[in-house]
């Protein structure tokens, strides 16, 4: 069966949600008819535009900028202060829907998924007939609206869902890239951030199309793996697959948005560093092992993006979490600045049952007997560590010991 997978993106998330929930109150002012954005209190980093109604954007209002640079341009401008615990919920809602539909879902962030259509396709004359009948439901049943973009590949899938907005369906196939895809600016690019845009462009690099005919070890040469990956995607080359997340432990994990963006990878890793011994402490008095980690970066555009990775050997400890996450951000991160991150683990296990070590695990300078002791020897010392530092911060306080890897800025 070739792959099918839909993306589905809700329209303007926050501020439609939090819409649909002053209607329901009794509002006589549908929040998506006139100009207005989601912003809030500056000082938690939400004293910026998060979301934005088409009307608004009429007015050149941009999503991550200051308030008052908004209210400049549109001094009318409605100002609904964000409720993330509203979001959440909405964001539940559609996921159990999905949910009835298929398992196959792979939730990336609160307004977005993947579904995998290829297994249910034969309960359906097409796949746009489908993402009809999806996007309708969503529409009379909860009251807000979603993109869905259709592809063979997830990357095509979530470019589809970006074309004309809001309520519609787009495919993009791998044979409609070059006229649907390669004449966009490059900028529209899934992973080309700003930054990376404005040293293509000195490159003479303009559209999607340009990027996917350009030299690839020029492209290495100046952005590294992040070279090869938007030209991959620019070519319609992405082999990843929807990974379905399940009703039960979808992991542990923490994130945090930062109260000013982190722009050199020094700082994002201090910041991985915090999340690394949050998320491994979890995972010690939760009893379970992480077998797979994955990093999740949101740009200061609001853009997301995460990578995962199998860990050699399931483990929780915080050595082996911030090891796999900054080398995990150091392939995903495209140089733009970063307002939040986030670490999650998943493929738990439980942690007293018996461990087979990876051949990774060993040093393979000495003979396999003393290579073994030596690789238990040292996951024993980071097992004490880790034990000696819970028990300080149990009696101490959370923040009474910390790693200098975590302190070298000041950041949250």
């Amino acid at each position: 069966m070739s792959d099918l997978i839909f993306h589905i993106d809700v329209n303007s998330a926050y501020l439609s949600w939090s819409s649909v929930e002053k209607l329901k109150k009794g509002s006589l002012v549908d929040l998506r008819t006139v100009p207005s954005i989601i912003g809030g209190d500056r000082k938690s980093r939400h004293g910026v535009v998060l979301a934005k109604s088409i009307p608004a954007k009429k007015f050149g209002i941009q999503t991550g900028e200051p308030v008052a640079a908004a209210l400049r341009k549109c001094p009318t401008l409605i100002i609904e202060p964000p409720d993330h615990n509203m979001y959440r919920t909405y964001s539940k809602r559609l996921t159990e829907y999905l949910y009835s539909i298929t398992p196959d879902i792979e939730q990336v962030s609160i307004d977005e998924c993947y579904l995998n259509f290829a297994p249910i396709s034969h309960n359906y004359p097409s796949s746009q007939i489908a993402a009809e009948k999806i996007r309708k439901e969503i529409r009379t049943q909860m009251g807000f609206t979603v993109n869905i973009g259709i592809s063979s590949k997830k990357v095509l899938a979530k470019m589809a869902s970006d074309f004309e907005k809001p309520d519609k369906t787009h495919t993009l196939f791998p044979d409609e890239i070059q006229t649907k895809m390669w004449p966009l600016p490059v900028e529209h690019l899934f992973m080309v951030g700003r930054t990376s845009a404005l040293k293509l462009h000195t490159m003479g690099i303009h559209t999607i199309g340009s990027l996917a005919a350009a030299d690839l070890e020029l492209l290495t040469s100046v952005f590294k793996s992040h070279g090869r990956l938007i030209w991959e995607y620019a070519n319609g080359i992405d082999n990843s697959f929807v990974d379905p997340e399940t009703h039960q432990a979808k992991g542990i994990g923490n994130s945090t948005t930062l109260s000013e963006d982190a722009r050199t990878m020094e700082e994002i890793e201090t910041v991985l560093g915090r999340l690394s011994e949050k998320v491994s402490l979890r995972l010690r008095k939760a009893g379970q092992l992480a077998g797979t980690l994955t990093v999740e970066i949101k740009y200061h555009t609001f853009q997301s993006a995460s990578r995962q990775m199998q860990l050699l050997t399931p483990s929780n400890s915080s050595q082996d979490i911030y090891r796999t996450a900054r080398q995990l951000a150091g392939q995903l991160w495209n140089g733009s600045p970063v307002r939040l991150l986030g670490i999650r683990s998943s493929k738990l296990t439980d942690a007293s049952q018996p461990l087979q070590m990876s051949i990774f695990d060993l040093n393979l300078s000495g003979s396999q007997t003393s290579s073994a002791v030596s690789g238990k020897d040292t996951a024993g010392k980071f097992q004490k560590l880790d034990a000696a530092l819970d028990q300080i911060r149990q009696k101490y306080g959370p923040d009474s010991v910390k790693r200098a890897s975590s302190i070298k800025k000041n950041l949250p």
